[in-house]
């Protein structure tokens, strides 16, 4: 067993270092119009139970008819994480018996899944990039909600949710840290929004997962699992798995011992609690849903799907930094959501000379764009700059029309006002002056004034940085930068 840890990521107990083991289940909500065996509407946000069919509803002689966009969507998903499409798959039956389940089974997928062993290559923030294996993907009808806060004496049933289509997405146990496991999750979320196969909507419950956790001592065997049901925020996965590695570690080192057991995250108290132990855990009975036949497609039908999935974010960034001399640091940034990536394309494609101005682009998309949208609380989509505004104002900083100075402040112009860029560069004579002659007046009135500073700068030659502010200031910033070092250079005799 190789037993080579990072020691960044073992937590330090009274006992010696302790290494956490983690996999995760993230169940993805199939982005689709209908339900996985019914065509009732899969929207959020009807009242309670206006998206229930008979099916879902499971009235007698109901049976299920498979949505095959549903399994496109899930075949798509394997694709993007590079995993083995499996040509034939089966649905078994899932058997227990809770309120909100009204066939008293759930239709998913045990020895058969759609998709089998896979790979997600996710960047840790200190500039690691760790590889996290993929067991397993498989299709199955999400169950409904049980409401307890409608009636002081009883609870209420909303079927909308029964059986929309989740595709289950199980990790190896291959992640080491709380910081990798919240990683890894905000990589599968890009690649699935990527894909257009789910949403990742956590507020809403698209994309939710169960936490595996068990500590172990540095090469020892693992330890016993403790699983952290249904968490829907990617900080909380952090803290869940903080706080339940720590809780494992004090009863070990106390001489106890881990029940393996089904937990729950309380974000309010910021712990993990017992829900239920798996030895009273039902015996679920998996068997062959008799009334759905084997899933079978040809290898034809995947590779006519993988024909039409778009560049993924991994393809897309190494793209960014080879065609416009990125850092891996920027080209991540812009491929890191779909929408970012499609507004710097989109900026691209206006671009006079794209191959000239791509790196330009991509610092004033990022610095400049990002960073108002952040600091004013708006995502790109409701960006008051448009992708072809922000290209007519790297097309002027690009052809020396306006200075980088002068582009801020067309930016803001341009944020508050709206308007075409070289329409406000002419109407408010923001253009940059490259007439020398221009210019040379004013470099010589500084230098006439300022004799002492002269002297000093034939000395200093770094001085010159002085003059230079002295005549951009004089000419409201829009004298040429590179023609004023020029012709101070000369003037100065430096």
């Amino acid at each position: 067993m190789n037993v080579t840890v990072n020691p960044k990521k073992l937590i330090k107990g009274a006992t010696g270092d302790w290494e956490m083991v983690i996999g995760l289940e993230v169940h993805a909500q199939v982005t689709s119009n209908s339900k996985l065996f019914s065509g009732a509407s899969t929207e959020f946000g009807g009242a309670p139970n206006d998206h229930v069919s008979l099916v879902d509803a499971a009235m007698p002689g109901m049976l299920p008819v498979i949505n095959e966009e549903c399994v496109a969507q899930a075949v798509r998903t394997g694709l993007g994480l590079k995993a083995q499409i499996n040509l034939k798959s089966t649905f078994d039956r899932k058997n227990y018996f809770y309120p909100d389940l009204p066939q008293g089974y759930q239709i998913s997928q045990f020895k058969s899944p759609i998709v089998g062993e896979g790979v997600v290559t996710v960047d840790i923030s200190d500039g690691e990039t760790i590889t996290v294996g993929i067991e397993r993907l498989h299709l199955e009808q999400d169950a409904g909600k049980s409401l307890h806060d409608q009636h002081p004496t009883m609870s209420f049933v909303d079927l909308n949710r029964s059986g929309v289509a989740l595709m289950e997405i199980v990790s190896k146990p291959d992640i080491r840290s709380s910081e990798e496991a919240k990683a890894y999750v905000t990589k599968l979320r890009t690649i699935l929004r990527y894909l257009g196969t789910c949403d990742g909507d956590m507020e809403k419950g698209s994309l939710r997962a169960d936490v595996n956790v068990s500590v172990r001592k540095p090469g020892d065997p693992l330890g016993t699992r403790c699983e952290i049901k249904n968490v829907n925020s990617i900080r909380f996965i952090g803290q869940a798995i903080e706080y339940e590695a720590r809780r494992q570690i004090g009863i070990l080192e106390d001489g106890g011992v881990i029940e393996q057991e089904t937990r729950l995250y309380d974000p309010n108290k910021g712990e993990t609690r017992s829900m239920r132990s798996k030895e009273e855990a039902h015996d679920y009975r998996y068997f062959p849903d008799p009334d759905l036949l084997p899933l079978e497609f040809t290898q034809a039908y995947v590779d006519g799907l993988k024909a039409e999935l778009p560049e993924l974010p991994d393809e897309k960034r190494a793209r960014f930094a080879a065609e416009f001399g990125l850092t891996p640091y920027d080209a991540s940034v812009l491929a890191s959501e779909r929408e970012s990536a499609d507004f710097y394309e989109t900026v691209l494609s206006k671009l006079a000379d794209k191959v000239r101005d791509g790196k330009l682009a991509a610092n004033w998309v990022i610095n400049e764009l990002f960073g108002r949208l952040n600091k004013e609380g708006k995502d790109i989509v409701s960006s008051p700059v448009s992708a072809d505004q922000l290209a007519a104002i790297v097309d002027l900083i690009g052809e020396k029309t306006i200075s980088g100075k002068i582009a801020k402040d067309l930016f803001e112009i341009i944020w508050a006002e709206g308007g075409d860029p070289r329409a406000v560069v002419e109407a408010r004579g923001m253009k940059q002056v490259t007439d020398l002659g221009a210019i040379e007046k004013v470099v010589d009135d500084i230098v006439a004034a300022n004799p002492d500073k002269v002297a000093q700068a034939k000395e200093k030659p770094a001085l010159i940085g002085w003059f230079v502010g002295q005549v951009m200031k004089s000419s409201g910033g829009k004298a040429n930068p590179q023609a004023v070092n020029d012709l101070l250079k000369a003037k100065l005799g430096i």
